[in-house]
């Protein structure tokens, strides 16, 4: 029996591809939105009427209402988003141009509000519907110059995540902001000059969010943060 229907963006590699092969494991009728829009290799071998790959590219500002109508016609009414797309440019906010930090909240935090609030409807149907915004702990503090202009937008996607949750509270929609630090994605690992094995796994992340979104109305988590490493607050 199916768990319901998820839309997962940011699905070919890393964090997206780890949590959407976890929900499919687990009985959910996933929806990958990629910019390819193929199946990637890692879902080659899974069950044709469990997984949907669609076109979907967070940049390009007008293509969630598609992605979502594309999901439901093959799928159904939508019960959970895991908004994982997500870029970076690492230059501080006086090194950044306008365009790099408009480049980065579009993706990160714009884009995911318009595919919450063009779903919303389902997720409100739904009695229990699930949001994750994958953050960042950039999201949490600003650790470097190099990251400011990333965590403008990160702190924007945290903010994003407790507006969902505030805004369907009543109607049984809960909405995590999950903010890991450094991930073994291509993305972390050109990044943090640490070893994969020292850094937090893309499927440790899958299993959280797994977690966050089997939980019950009443067992609500606003923000869940993940580390590799010590810091002073995380």
């Amino acid at each position: 029996m199916s768990k319901g229907v998820a839309m997962v963006s940011g699905a070919s590699r890393g964090i997206g591809a780890a949590v959407a092969s976890r929900l499919v494991s687990e009985g959910w009728k996933v929806s990958l939105g990629m910019r390819g829009g193929r199946i990637p290799d890692w879902a080659a071998s899974l069950p044709a009427e469990s997984v949907l790959a669609c076109a979907y590219d967070a940049a390009a500002g007008n293509e969630e209402a598609r992605w979502l109508a594309q999901t439901r016609a093959s799928f159904g009414p939508v019960g959970c988003i895991v908004a994982n797309a997500g870029i970076m440019v690492p230059k501080s906010v006086i090194e950044a141009e306008d365009d790099e930090v408009a480049a980065m909240m579009e993706v990160n935090a714009f884009a995911p509000r318009r595919l919450v609030r063009a779903a919303w409807q389902d997720l409100r149907a739904s009695g229990r519907g699930r949001v994750v915004i994958v953050a960042s702990l950039s999201g949490k503090r600003v650790k470097s110059a190099l990251s400011g202009s990333y965590s403008m937008s990160k702190f924007a996607a945290v903010a994003l995540a407790h507006g969902i949750r505030h805004a369907g509270f009543d109607v049984g929609i809960r909405a995590t902001a999950v903010c890991p630090g450094f991930v073994a994605t291509d993305m972390g690992l050109s990044l943090s000059g640490r070893p994969a094995e020292a850094m937090t796994k893309p499927e440790d992340l899958a299993r959280i969010v797994s977690m966050l979104i089997d939980l019950p109305n009443e067992a609500s988590v606003a923000e869940f943060a993940v580390n590799c490493q010590a810091e002073e607050f995380f």
